[in-house]
């Protein structure tokens, strides 16, 4: 079985690359076919990846700011050949699930989500502080894309969706049925600690949609500790917000952040995330999370491993904080469950759908 997979950019590392990492690992000798690789902003490891890129990599500043040439990728997609592979999987947030493959080839799209900025501009435009000259110039652009978005989706053979809320939304936009796997956390890098420091914690980039600003404010209000960790944009503003419990710990490294999080007292999550895999982490760790009812979190986050609060706003996280006890959390339990989220389990239900589906077409 001769696999391709198919990543929308690599010039970051987040979520989707975690994923992809995953699925390198399950077929190590595929080729990964990308819109652009910025080399030295990637893990040196996956130097060694057999990795295509598209004629994006060699436009000026596309590897630093791919949001340029939004307009062309669905061009850079459809030029890709994959005419001697059986199974072509993208893993997809953007355009990448817009490759065309021949009727021999079956194209499998983990979705992470439809692309959020075509479907969800309004919402992103506000939480993003979208300028005014770009307000102009995308509204024709995405209504192009939203068209070419829609027809791209009936090129993939089969849907798997991060979540229930991601299954929801691809049933909405593409009209497509979907299985849900969730996307793989390496918990067995997270251990439990004996010792737990009065903080509370928060991991991940600093941008405007996550609203830290909501949960500064909360813990200005409530006069606790709060450990802010993560780079992004947005640093500056919720700096300038912040009172004097709040610390930012800025970027942290792959081997500190377990013991960060294993003796946080809670893990605090106010955004609406797809999935979210900094809270599992943090329960791998052993401790809980109080999280924005909404997303992802509406499946990982339950009874005994945290706590969810239904509005998005100050006052209930302050409420959520106050009367949840981390005093009476058993980290024994809440490890258990983020193990259910395991990559070992993201492999193999995604070896099994991926066989399943091939054993289907040679019956048909």
């Amino acid at each position: 079985m001769k696999v391709a997979l198919v990543h929308d950019w690599l010039n970051q590392r987040g979520g989707a690359e975690d994923v992809l990492e995953a699925l390198v690992s399950l077929f190590p000798d595929s080729p990964v076919y990308t819109s652009l690789y910025r080399r030295e902003a990637m893990p040196d490891s996956w130097r060694t990846w057999d990795i295509r890129t598209s004629f994006i990599d060699r436009l000026p500043m596309a590897r630093k700011r791919q949001q340029f040439y939004l307009p062309l990728y669905p061009l850079a997609f459809e030029q890709f050949d994959f005419s001697e592979f059986d199974v072509v999987i993208s893993n997809k947030s953007g355009f990448c699930h817009g490759v065309i493959t021949g009727s021999s080839t079956k194209h499998i799209c983990y979705c992470l989500t439809p692309t959020r900025y075509v479907w969800r501009y309004q919402q992103y435009a506000e939480r993003e502080h979208i300028g005014r000259f770009s307000r102009l110039i995308l509204p024709p652009i995405l209504t192009y894309l939203r068209a070419w978005d829609r027809i791209a989706a009936d090129r993939v053979d089969h849907f798997i969706a991060i979540s229930d809320v991601v299954r929801r939304r691809i049933a909405k936009v593409y009209r497509r049925e979907s299985t849900i796997i969730y996307p793989p956390v390496d918990t067995t890098r997270f251990e439990t600690s004996s010792k737990v420091d009065d903080y509370y914690l928060i991991v991940g980039r600093l941008v405007p949609y996550r609203r830290l600003d909501l949960l500064g404010e909360a813990f200005n209000q409530l006069d606790r500790p709060l450990v802010i960790a993560g780079i992004g944009r947005d640093r500056e503003r919720l700096e300038e917000l912040a009172g004097p419990t709040i610390t930012f710990q800025g970027y942290v490294p792959d081997d500190d952040l377990p013991d960060l999080l294993a003796r946080c007292r809670a893990f605090v999550f106010p955004g609406e995330e797809d999935f979210g895999i900094a809270p599992i982490q943090a329960m791998a760790a052993g401790r809980p999370v109080i999280a924005y009812a909404a997303g992802g979190a509406l499946e990982t986050v339950v009874p005994g491993s945290g706590v969810l609060f239904a509005e998005q706003s100050v006052a209930a996280i302050i409420e959520a904080v106050e009367s949840f006890d981390t005093d009476k959390v058993d980290p024994t339990f809440i490890r258990s469950h983020a193990e259910k989220f395991d990559t070992v389990a993201f492999t193999s239900r995604l070896s099994d759908f991926v066989e399943r589906k091939l054993e289907d077409t040679k019956k048909n």
